[in-house]
């Protein structure tokens, strides 16, 4: 089988946006990422994975969930929206509620 064989019948010009996609790590244009403050999450880890290891029942682990996020490329940008956010539940940025509180008070 040749290459124009096996290529019968697909377009030229035929193009996937990985965009539209959800291929983490690409995005539109830096300029669109200032209009929308959660751009970062299209490169977030956790929305490739389950999200339940993000949000465990009270006394679950939370050791998956961070392990997760020691890989992620938006580990910063996710744990500046939960503090900004004052998020309560879940895992966001590497860090469970409890160590996010402690962080603020240390902060504040």
């Amino acid at each position: 089988m040749t290459v124009s064989q096996f290529r019968s019948g697909v377009p030229d010009d035929w193009f996937v946006d990985p965009v539209q996609l959800g291929v983490p790590g690409v995005r539109r244009n830096i300029d669109a990422e200032e209009d929308n403050p959660l751009a970062w999450q299209t490169d977030a880890l956790c929305a490739q994975t389950d999200p339940e290891a993000f949000f465990p029942e009270k006394g679950g682990s939370t050791r998956d969930a961070k392990r997760i996020c020691t890989s992620c490329d938006v580990r910063g940008e996710c744990l500046d929206y939960a503090l900004q956010n004052d998020e309560r539940f879940g895992i966001w940025g590497g860090l469970s509620e409890r160590e996010r509180r402690k962080l603020k008070r240390r902060a504040g």
